[in-house]
């Protein structure tokens, strides 16, 4: 048996009708099922010298061989936590700094997914790292001149590839990871940095995000019946959007009891803003892992999968906790 060394390959299985073109014409003959439906083409992911059966966490498995998924997930969770936690309440130029760096990873998992397009990493590099250090000195203005200087950045790049072919898409790839990046990392900065409550603002919009992923899962598991987004992500249901959507709402409130400077009608408007746009940071995402044919984004959260898989609803979620801070509290 010969071992597959080439890279990762999708192979879909053909359908009934379908031939191979080295093969013999055969003649046609009725199923030996008549009543049996048709199989659904099957998609199959290798990598060489790779066993279907491994494990897919083994260094976890080493660690504690009992530890069952659930346990995985939250020993990966807690330092993450206490990283968000600490990050944010020291805040300033070492919330910037991390920013960047989780940033740039970002970029980077989202431009490994999409490689057969060719994105230029560099130039959105510099640029991410730009409209995050812009956020801190500047505003929201100063973000938009560092997002702009992308596009003569990736005109430099691409100029200077010795092949030009699908230089477009390679270019929009580009500036859609600086988008989905810099916009969202650059306003969590703006967020944290409002005077007096931002750090305040900014847990109470990732309590909110967090609790409605947890509730939505939570509702989606024990009631979900009804499928919205099959074709993006078929394990939607409307039992989970809601119970996502009240999940978010109610943590926001509960948080702002404890914030006698925000008020508990504005701190129900803020949540429930937050469970609308937290599902559609999560569907956006799973549209652009589905279309570039990828489960998880990575592999920096272990059972979790990658930075985008754990952040794509904060990405969302955090633009629009500033502006409406910025229009409830200031």
């Amino acid at each position: 048996m010969i071992e597959d060394l080439d890279p990762p390959s999708f192979q879909f299985g053909r359908g009934r009708g379908e031939r191979d073109p080295e093969e013999p014409l055969q003649p046609e003959r009725e199923p030996d099922f008549p009543d049996e439906e048709p199989l659904e083409p099957e998609i199959t992911v290798r990598r060489g010298g790779e066993e279907e059966s491994e494990p897919r966490f083994r260094g976890f498995r080493r660690l504690i061989p009992e530890m069952s998924e659930t346990t995985a997930r939250v020993v990966v969770a807690i330092p993450w936590a206490i990283f968000a936690i600490v990050i944010v309440s020291v805040g300033g130029l070492v919330f910037t700094l991390a920013l960047i760096a989780l940033g740039i990873l970002g970029v980077r998992e989202f431009f490994r997914m999409a490689e057969p397009e060719q994105p230029f990493f560099l130039p959105a590099y510099a640029v991410v790292a730009g409209m995050v250090l812009a956020a801190h000195y500047g505003s929201a203005f100063q973000i938009l001149l560092v997002f702009a200087a992308i596009f003569p950045l990736a005109f430099a790049f691409a100029a200077a590839r010795r092949s030009h072919e699908a230089i477009t898409v390679s270019i929009a790839m580009t500036i859609l990871g600086v988008a989905w990046m810099g916009v969202g990392f650059s306003h969590a900065v703006l967020l944290r940095d409002l005077p007096l409550h931002g750090g305040a603002l900014l847990i109470d919009v990732l309590v909110a995000t967090f609790i409605g992923d947890t509730a939505a899962y939570a509702a989606g598991r024990l009631f979900g019946s009804r499928k919205i987004t099959p074709r993006i992500s078929p394990n939607k249901t409307l039992e989970g959007a809601i119970g996502g959507f009240i999940g978010s709402t109610m943590g926001f409130w509960f948080a702002g009891l404890y914030q006698d400077w925000l008020p508990g009608i504005d701190a129900l408007l803020m949540g429930m803003c937050i469970g609308v746009i937290a599902p559609v940071g999560d569907l956006f995402a799973s549209l652009i892992k589905r279309d570039l044919g990828v489960k998880d984004t990575g592999r920096l959260f272990g059972p979790h999968g990658g930075l985008i898989d754990r952040l794509d609803a904060v990405l969302f979620t955090v633009v629009v906790g500033y502006y409406l801070s910025v229009a409830f509290v200031y």
